[in-house]
This record gives C-alpha cells, structure tokens and sequence, in this order.
C-alpha cells in the first residue's frame, strides 16, 4: 500500500510540470506572434506607401522631386518639388536637436545624481505630464504666447523657422530627458565611486565616466527625440508659417513635409495626391537614415 502511494504520488509531478511547459509554450509563441505582426505591419506601412508614390518617382523622376525647388501642383504644367519642404524639415529639427540635448542631457543628469528626493517627487511627474499632453495643446500654446513674443521681439507675424523650432524643443525635451535618466540610473555606482576615489572631482566623474558609461541609452533617447521632431505635424502648423520656399533667415516661414502632406491630402487627387505619398516615402526614408545612423554609432561606441 505505502509502494503504491509513492508511485502516485511520483507520477503526479511530472504532468504538474508538463502542464507548466505547456502554459510556457503558448506565451512564447504568443510573443512570438505580436513580434511578427509589428514586423508585418512595417512591411504593410511600407508597401504601400512606396506602391503610392512609385508612379511619380518613374514620372516626374527622383531627381526632380527631390531637388526642384518649386512646388506648384495646380499649375499648368504641375510642378512637383519638394526640396523646399526637405530642408524646413532639416532645418526646424536641427535647430530643435541643438538646443535641446544639452538642455535635456544635463537634466537628465541632475534628476539622476543630484536632485532631492523631494524634489525629484514634483519634478518627474511633472515631466511625464509633459510627455503625454498632445501635440495639438502644444501648437496652441505657440500660438497664443510663443508667436506674440517672437512677434514683438524680431517683427513680422512671429511665424518662422525659430518659433518652429523652440516649440519642438520643449516637446522633444520630455522624450530625451527620460530616457537618458534612465540610461544613467543604470550606470553602476561603482563607476562614480571609483573616479572620486582616484581623485577626481564630481562633475569631472560624472561627466568624465558615468556619462560615457550610459551614452548607449542617451544616444537613443537622443535618437527617439529627434524622430519626433522631425515627423511632428499638427503642432508645427500653427507656427511654422507653411511658405514654400528656401530660406536660412530663421524669422522667415517654412514648411515641412509633414505639414504639406496635412494641408493639402483633404484636396489632392490624380497625380497630386501621389506626390503628397511620394512625400511620405521621403520621410520615411529620412527616419530610416536616422534610426540605421544610430544602430551604427552604437555598434561603434560598443567597441571603442
């Protein structure tokens, strides 16, 4: 009888554990599930943005499209350039990006190694509100304090490349600074500890050795920033002033890709409508270029 037992009980074990296998086997194919439908609805995206915008590319020709400067769609005859929407693209993310990584760096160092535990309590909530309030509140606040304040100072009517570019760098600046805390929060204390004790001073171990130590993950909050910034639309509607032209006067309107595409879908038919989409295929390319620039820096920065 206890023989009996102690094979029962035995047996019982591994279909507890087979049961167990079975439950990890469903998750991992379920993930592996949501992995590939992300990948197939890039390949979906993307599909069927360059199907749209093919036919102007063997039309009206790459070169063309790119590197005209005029666009003038309602003419006869049409004209399809977009160079001057490339570079207000350029030009209002640069002029972003610039202005805030420093900013954005340094307060991520602060909030991460410096900041009072009850400062901290107001400032990090605060900054996450920041990242979730929409782009659209974001353009009104520009419109309504931003452009009367760009207005006074410099003239004209306050729309230009620098009101464009100061309201991406208070949105992206939520983006960059919390990702990068969170890069130089994983930095092991031992890295600052260790420059202090070789005699170091604290900004020099911080600057010096924690923050090369996290660049990794400040690269790509860097990286995601700028993504936003250069695909940001309904916000730089408002203040970008929408000319379409090439100017490097920063107190001047521009207009980005993003913004023609918006503006004139509700109305574009025929070939018109498919170089807005050809439009879209340059900006995808454009983040494209970026995300493999810093897959590639990373790579680098993981070998020196």
């Amino acid at each position: 009888m206890e023989n009996k037992t102690y094979i029962q009980k035995k047996s019982y074990k591994p279909n507890n554990f087979a049961g167990k296998d079975f439950k990890e086997t469903i998750v991992k194919y379920l993930f592996l599930l949501c992995a590939l439908l992300s990948v197939l609805f890039i390949i979906l995206i993307s599909v069927f943005i360059f199907q749209g915008g093919f036919n102007v590319f063997r039309v009206v020709g790459i070169k063309d499209f790119i590197f005209n400067k005029s666009w003038a769609p309602m003419n006869t005859p049409a004209s399809y350039g977009i160079l001057p929407m490339i570079f207000g693209s350029v030009i209002i993310t640069f002029l972003a990006s610039i202005m805030a990584i420093p900013i954005a760096v340094f307060s991520a160092i602060y909030l991460a190694i410096d900041c009072p535990k009850k400062v901290y309590r107001f400032l990090k909530p605060a900054l996450n509100l920041m990242a979730g309030i929409p782009s659209i509140v974001y353009g009104f606040f520009a419109l309504t304090v931003i452009v009367p304040m760009m207005r006074d100072m410099f003239g004209g009517n306050g729309m230009s490349i620098l009101t464009a570019s100061i309201l991406l760098l208070i949105m992206i600046l939520p983006t960059i600074i919390s990702i990068s805390e969170s890069a130089i929060r994983a930095v092991p204390k031992s890295y600052y500890q260790g420059g202090i004790a070789l005699g170091a001073n604290h900004e020099r171990a911080v600057l010096k050795i924690v923050l090369p130590a996290a660049k990794s993950g400040v690269f790509a909050g860097i990286i995601l920033g700028i993504g936003r910034a250069i695909g940001e639309t309904m916000a730089v509607i408002l203040v970008a002033g929408n000319q379409t032209r090439l100017t490097f006067n920063i107190f001047k309107g521009i207009r980005t890709m993003t913004t023609n595409i918006v503006l004139e879908m509700g109305y574009a038919t025929g070939m018109h409508a498919e170089a807005l989409i050809a439009t879209a295929c340059v900006l995808f390319i454009f983040i494209l270029i970026i995300n493999i620039s810093f897959f590639v820096v990373k790579k680098r920065s993981e070998y020196m």
